[in-house]
């Protein structure tokens, strides 16, 4: 059977599904992933109801055992309720809730996908499924996610390498004790389609008590408002089944797949430098249409599948002691080509260069496969000691990773740069070059984290974690080895905090901690000299400084948020670009200084506020290029800003609406091209029809600007224009 008979017999069944559950389930509660089943107060999870759904109170990691409110760190937690109500489709739309945050464009060693800054520091491989590192380079759908958590700052002591200005985390549904079945079906603009189900059942008769199944799934196919040619189709499907539920012993089993088949986009490029008849234009994008598509529609494709299934077994052997092992094996497949266009030199015989009318396709080739094995043991003791309470967690961590990328050669062709025709011909074959990358890393790692509480207004809280990383990188050209290169890092990280709390719904804190970012974090590496991921290198390492407040307010439905943070990078990797013979060197400084606030919960009954603004000030001190030396940090813009806000209105009606603001932001750390800032209006109107139905219209981008959403060094993508989706949702 092929694919996409088997998407379409999905759907089908999803859609029956939905009608058997109308007709045989008795009205109870629950939500699906897109859309809330009840507009205001109320997010279910199970049939539990939540005050405050835009407040989450804790992290899912076991690491973090105080409430948000308690945590010394910058967190911002983006609940179901405000993904619902946005009918956020992507990971993307889920993080422009959250400030600091700034995305790019993949190309060159990266590929597409979810790549982005957080507080100016690349965070490509720091992004998180349930706590284990999802390295794959593919768009996530939040069809199967409770809640997203963005962790601010250095934090490698809780998440290994990487993780300079933060982590991602997302957080999958589970099976619950109390039954619901909901389901959703929306249309829109641009072709828009998609439908998700979120089905539970306990099992009452099962020979196991606290027995639950829940299945999760989805079905997407869009445009993109604003662009030619490009489209988004995608497929997934979550069950999970879950034993002892309300029990000291838990176990759940559950499996993800994902599947997409895309038109994608690479956008339009930036005018260079000197650049002739353009040169009032030059490092600005060009004149043109921001629709034009400078792909070709019968060439450009990206087909990625992703397949995650997971263990998790968690005991309590007293109020005292538990233990909680995570066993996960992750796998992605990306097939893609991509068209990456860039002017041509139209004199190359003359020591000027000229560019003019004339925009070569480039192709942006991915044939590769990543996988990861993992397994996290986590035990939480908690204990008094010489007056003090104990809350330890200590952690026991491996991970086998491993990378293969076929390379893939095919003719360049030509464009031009007012207008591209998308269905030109393309007689030329993309097809391997008997080039492929092959690298396998192991990570092992053991981590404590304590939290002391002495007296009623004091904590202190702490971890350590040691890491050892090993990666083994080969290169075969025609099926002849180059000389394999090796690597092993071992790395201490650390970080605490001292939190004072002048009464129980605030505190204050203070907080220090590190991370690093060895040479194979990509896992690649080079002899190159002035390569940055040369095996001679040893890892980078961030600091972070952070002072802050917490506040929960209005009887603890609004949390209120202010932070101060430095966070430096001492010995980044640099070298002399004017000096061919220069070899790279961890001679570099870089920094960012900040202030971020945050806003989450209910102001009054029927009043709910999502939001935070970040100040970001960054800068390069040293650095052996001189064009860097004062400059700011690539894609960290000074300004960032997002506030979603909803009302409950008589009659079962629900309005809603927000704002999201990125200030400029330069392409690279020499300052030469810069996107300038935007600003976004989105809308949303909503009503209960009945306890079972509801009906919702999301407007985005309401006055319809034009603006760069995603930032690369040859090329930019532009960001969605006005779109529209309208939602039916039914749930049990």
């Amino acid at each position: 059977m092929n694919d996409q008979l088997t998407k379409q017999l999905t759907a089908v069944i999803m859609a029956h599904g939905l009608a058997v559950a109308s007709a045989q389930t008795p009205p109870g509660s629950g939500s699906d992933t897109n859309n809330p089943s009840k507009l205001p107060d109320v997010v279910v999870k199970g049939q539990q109801e939540q005050e405050t759904p835009y407040k989450p109170e804790r992290l899912q990691s076991p690491r973090y055992t105080e409430p948000l409110r308690d945590v010394p760190q910058t967190i911002t937690v983006v609940p179901r309720a405000v993904i619902e109500q946005q009918n956020a489709t992507t990971l993307r739309d889920v993080l422009r809730n959250v400030p600091g945050i700034s995305f790019q464009a993949g190309e060159g060693g990266v590929p597409a996908g979810d790549n982005l800054s957080i507080r100016g520091f690349s965070a490509r491989t720091d992004i998180f499924a349930d706590g284990v590192r999802d390295f794959g380079g593919y768009s996530r759908d939040p069809f199967n996610t409770e809640q997203v958590e963005v962790v601010k700052g250095p934090g490698s002591s809780h998440a290994g390498r990487g993780s300079s200005g933060g982590i991602i985390n997302m957080v999958s549904k589970s099976p619950q004790l109390d039954r619901f079945y909901a389901g959703s079906f929306g249309v829109g603009t641009e072709d828009y389609k998609r439908l998700t189900l979120d089905f539970n059942q306990p099992i009452a008769k099962s020979p196991l008590d606290g027995t639950a199944v829940r299945v999760n799934g989805m079905w997407t196919d869009s445009g993109v408002a604003g662009r030619d040619v490009i489209n988004n189709e995608r497929f997934g499907i979550a069950p999970s089944v879950a034993f002892g539920l309300g029990t000291p012993t838990r176990v759940t089993l559950s499996y993800f797949h994902l599947e997409q088949d895309n038109i994608p986009d690479y956008g339009i490029p930036w005018v260079p430098p000197n650049s002739g008849p353009l040169a009032a234009y030059s490092d600005k994008a060009p004149p043109v249409d921001f629709s034009n598509f400078y792909g070709l529609k019968h060439k450009d494709f990206e087909h990625t599948h992703t397949y995650i299934p997971t263990a998790l077994i968690e005991h309590e052997f007293n109020e005292s002691f538990s233990l909680r092992n995570l066993t996960r094996y992750g796998r992605n497949d990306r097939d893609s080509v991509i068209t990456a266009p860039r002017f041509i030199d139209l004199d190359p015989t003359t020591n000027t260069v000229q560019y003019g009318n004339s925009v070569t396709r480039q192709n942006q080739s991915r044939d590769q496969v990543d996988t990861i094995f993992a397994n996290q043991l986590d035990f939480t003791s908690k204990f008094d000691t010489w007056r003090l309470n104990h809350t330890v967690v200590t952690s026991l961590e491996y991970e086998h990773e491993t990378s293969l990328n076929y390379s893939r050669t095919g003719a360049v062709i030509a464009t031009t740069l007012f207008n591209p025709n998308s269905s030109t011909p393309y007689p030329f074959e993309i097809r391997r070059n008997g080039i492929r990358a092959d690298a396998k890393s192991d990570s092992v790692a053991a981590a404590m984290f304590d939290t002391i509480k002495f007296g009623e207004h004091w904590q202190a809280q702490g971890g350590v974690r040691f890491e050892h990383f090993g990666t083994d990188f080969i290169s075969l050209t025609n099926g002849r080895p180059r000389v394999p290169l090796d690597r092993d890092d071992n790395m201490v990280s650390y970080r605490a905090g001292l939190v004072y709390k002048p009464v129980k719904q605030g505190s204050i804190y203070a907080a220090y901690g590190n991370s690093f970012n060895p040479s194979a974090e990509g896992l690649t590496l080079s002899a190159a000299p002035s390569a940055a991921n040369n095996l001679n290198i040893d890892p980078e390492e961030s600091r972070t400084l952070e002072i802050g407040t917490k506040w929960d307010l209005l009887d603890n439905r609004l949390s209120l948020s202010l932070a101060v943070f430095r966070t430096e990078k001492t010995n980044a990797r640099t070298d002399d670009p004017a000096d061919p013979t220069d070899i790279v060197v961890l001679d570099g400084e870089q920094r960012v200084d900040g202030v971020e606030v945050g806003v989450a919960g209910r102001i009054t009954e029927q009043w709910h506020v999502f939001g935070g603004y970040a100040y970001m000030v960054s800068k390069i001190t040293e650095s052996k290029n001189r064009d860097e030396v004062g400059k700011e940090l690539m894609n960290t813009p000074k300004n960032t800003f997002s506030l979603w806000t909803t009302y409950d209105l008589p009659w079962d009606l629900q309005i809603g609406g927000g704002v999201e603001y990125t200030d400029s932001r330069f392409t690279s750390n020499a300052n030469t091209r810069e996107a300038p800032s935007y600003v976004l209006f989105n809308a949303m109107a909503g009503w209960n029809v009945s306890k079972i139905f509801t009906l919702r219209l999301n407007v985005y981008n309401l006055a319809d600007e034009e603006y760069i959403g995603s930032v690369g060094g040859g090329h930019f993508i532009p960001g969605s224009g006005r779109a529209g989706a309208l939602t039916a949702s039914l749930a049990f």
